[in-house]
């Protein structure tokens, strides 16, 4: 299997070298490892500057790539954060350099980061969901230049409801439209198993809705990969046993990553 999703400290919020990553992803026995690092153009709060310099990026890349060329797959991706202000910048980016992937993202809606609490704030769980999903859907509308989509569930990370878990049957419209807009662009999503990481907090644990997938494979969508949105070495390849069996219970009979913005299937 192939963590389609790690961040390595060129990631403001990562904290591991690229090598280390690439280690331990071979000591799992993983078949392959893709860089996602944060490219978020005008992320709203000053204090973190979600972004990273491309060419040192390529240029430390290249160089794992060579010594790990014998036990793993090396892939150079990034995870583009995207608003609507911003998607003339992020096509410059993502046409200027040679990635093998390209994920998109959102971390901002209406101003805000759904990480931070205050997102929240006067928002039934419903509309919290709701109007993330609604801002995905408003962004693959405005931009083609990706591969794959990440995290629906970003938005159920911090939050304190007391069931987080996002479920087809409350956004089942929304949903729907997501999935029409992908599959019509030939784009996947991603299973992010770090939204699923066991909780320190002593909140209940989410649990990963798989009427999701199968409605996604229902309206004609096959691309589906996991990743860990691993930013430490115990996240990466995180509970990929437990979801690879998911993906298979919900009907797919690959999951794909991507080499020089071409899909790869891989049998599960």
């Amino acid at each position: 299997m192939i963590d389609c999703h790690v961040h390595s400290n060129f990631s403001p919020d990562g904290k591991m070298p690229i090598d280390t990553a690439c280690q331990t992803a071979a000591d799992m026995e993983l078949t392959g490892i893709a860089f996602t690092d944060h490219f978020d153009i005008d992320y709203p709060y000053p204090d973190l500057v979600f972004m990273f310099e491309p060419d040192k990026y390529f240029e430390d890349i290249e160089k794992i790539k060579n010594k790990y060329k014998d036990r793993i797959k090396v892939l150079a991706g990034i995870e583009i954060g995207l608003m609507p202000d911003t998607i003339d910048e992020n096509q410059k980016i993502v046409s200027q350099y040679n990635f093998d992937y390209v994920l998109a993202s959102v971390h901002v809606v209406d101003g805000m980061d759904p990480y931070m609490l205050d997102y929240y704030n006067n928002k039934t769980k419903h509309r919290a969901y709701e109007r993330y999903l609604e801002e995905i859907h408003r962004i693959i509308t405005l931009f083609d230049d990706f591969d794959m989509f990440a995290h629906f569930d970003y938005v159920i990370r911090p939050a304190s409801y007391d069931d987080r878990s996002l479920r087809y049957r409350d956004h089942s419209d929304i949903l729907d439209s997501i999935f029409k807009e992908l599959i019509s662009k030939g784009k996947g999503f991603e299973i992010n198993t770090g939204s699923y990481r066991d909780r320190t907090d002593g909140k209940k644990l989410a649990e990963y809705d798989i009427n999701i997938l199968k409605r996604y494979k229902e309206l004609g969508g096959e691309l589906v990969c996991l990743g860990s949105d691993g930013h430490n070495p115990e996240h990466i390849g995180l509970k990929f046993s437990q979801f690879s069996e998911l993906i298979k219970e919900a009907g797919f009979k690959y999951m794909v990553h991507f080499e020089q913005r071409k899909p790869v299937l891989i049998k599960i």
